[in-house]
């Protein structure tokens, strides 16, 4: 069973003998798997009527437990974007009645970002749809070799980072 990116491969190869395309091979279907997961969050949430990148807030600020809030700062190395675009982003949240800021008890300059009940109901059931929509992508692939797929992105990613 051959898929696009066997397609493209065997024209390399016809093409360029001479090299190893085993990069192509696994790299080009990353990139296509990585379409298709960013089109997949982007419907989920898009029913949930939040965008990715506040998703990628309110699940930094579910994440931390408690009492769902983090530091700017904190908020910052979760999503891995500037300070103005996070005070952007935490200012259009807040508008939307997701989040809300606090003094920070420990800081008399500092604030709290925390989530609201609405920002928690938003981002569970964004979440929800897109575990969904994830284990629609990975219906095709026995379950068994679930984890070790995990296991090789793993150790890729270890590598990159």
């Amino acid at each position: 069973m051959q898929d696009e990116v066997d397609e493209l491969v065997e024209a390399w190869r016809r093409e360029r003998a001479d090299l190893d395309l085993t990069p192509v091979e696994v790299f080009s279907r990353i990139g296509r798997l990585a379409r298709r997961l960013d089109l997949a969050r982007r419907t989920a949430f898009a029913d949930h009527e939040i965008e990715s990148w506040e998703f990628d807030v309110l699940a930094a600020l579910r994440r931390a437990g408690g009492d769902y809030e983090l530091s700017p700062g904190r908020l910052l190395k979760e999503t891995l974007v500037t300070s103005g675009t996070m005070t952007n982003r935490v200012d259009r949240l807040a508008a939307r009645g997701f989040v809300e800021r606090l003094p920070d008890p420990h800081d008399r300059r500092g604030v709290l970002v925390r989530l609201t009940p609405e920002g928690r109901a938003a981002v569970d059931g964004a979440f929800e749809a897109l575990l969904d929509a994830e284990r629609e992508l990975l219906s095709d692939l026995p379950a068994k070799d679930h984890k070790q797929l995990a296991a090789l992105l793993r150790t890729l990613m270890q590598r990159l980072t």
